[in-house]
């Protein structure tokens, strides 16, 4: 009998939902374009404390990336789909090349109560041995980013 390859199991992809009381183009424009605005660089970015700003360059094709106070510019990712005021996916890799970028999907659904905005981090197979421990990285993250920081933005 011939060695097979170790069958790999898929790594689940990171799922948050929260609720916002504005409508989903609002939400949608908030987490875009005033992406600089909440997102708490100065514990989640490259640089860090040395950060000056983040951007999102609200199109196809538009970049995410930072800026150091010494004017270094590090890309995150790069928006690979751009569907107003419903979704977008960008891919992700701070710090990182875009060889290991994942994929990062923010939907925006009306609800009765304003906007269910639902983010899919997927594909973290990309990050070779890290991945499992990444992805308990971001779990973490996200908490802070998307279900504090955004949630209080559209506040």
């Amino acid at each position: 009998m011939a060695n097979a390859e170790p069958v790999k199991r898929p790594i689940e992809p990171l799922k948050l939902s929260i609720t916002v009381k504005r409508a989903p183009a609002e939400a949608f424009e908030i987490f875009t374009s005033r992406y600089g605005a909440w997102w708490p660089y100065q514990k989640f970015s490259v640089h860090r404390a040395d950060t000056r700003e983040c951007v999102f360059e609200a199109r196809l094709g538009g970049e995410i990336y930072e800026v150091a106070k010494s004017g270094e510019r590090v890309v995150w990712g790069r928006v690979v789909v751009w569907e107003p005021p419903h979704r977008f996916v960008m891919s992700w890799y701070p710090g990182r090349g875009p060889e290991t970028g994942q994929e990062v999907e923010v939907r925006f659904v009306a609800v009765e109560e304003g906007t269910r905005v639902e983010l899919e981090h997927r594909d973290w197979e990309k990050l070779g041995a890290i991945a499992r421990e990444e992805r308990t990285n971001y779990e973490n993250g996200w908490a802070v980013v998307f279900a504090q920081r955004f949630a209080e933005a559209c506040k």
